[in-house]
């Protein structure tokens, strides 16, 4: 969601996992699966996340909370609010321009009077090698009943194994 709408040029929103119901979402990888926004600016975000948030009886991981109206959150103001920069984000072999990006969004940041602050994200170098742990085994088990073994058309008839079956 965000990357694509990085790339082009608009918002891109990833609520808070449990915000927006996945119902109806087709199970990938159940933890990362996400219904999210992606809008031309701020406020259209804020007025759709308005429309699509709450807690869903039909999805046991949306959180029955209280939904606050984004819309009244947004600011022109920001002078004193707080942004984190992970030191670990800023690696080695990081392309020039991308840096170069960065560096030009925290001065603009600064100039709006906002507060940047160094953070460490200590297990950073642990989120590519956990994402796809995570990604592999909740996939394979989400999609194996789509191994047709189970349900629909089978070939199994006359199969020794699994294998025979995936095989045929």
């Amino acid at each position: 969601i965000r990357q694509p709408a990085f790339c082009c040029g608009v918002v891109g929103l990833k609520p808070t996992y449990g915000r927006v119901s996945r119902y109806g979402l087709v199970a990938f990888a159940s933890s990362l699966d996400q219904i999210g926004l992606i809008t031309k600016d701020v406020e259209d975000c804020a007025i759709l996340l308005n429309g699509i948030s709450g807690y869903d009886p039909c999805d046991s991981t949306s959180v029955n909370i209280e939904v606050p109206d984004y819309k009244k959150s947004l600011v022109r103001d920001v002078k004193g609010i707080r942004i984190g920069i992970p030191k670990e984000y800023f690696v080695a072999g990081m392309e020039a321009g991308v840096e170069s990006a960065l560096q030009e969004a925290i001065r603009t940041y600064e100039k709006l009077g906002m507060e940047i602050h160094e953070v460490s994200l200590s297990h950073t170098k642990y989120g590519l090698p956990v994402y796809y742990l995570l990604l592999f085994a909740e996939a394979s088990s989400n999609l194996a009943r789509m191994d047709g073994t189970r349900f629909g058309l089978s070939v199994s008839d006359g199969a020794k194994d699994v294998i025979d079956i995936y095989l045929k």
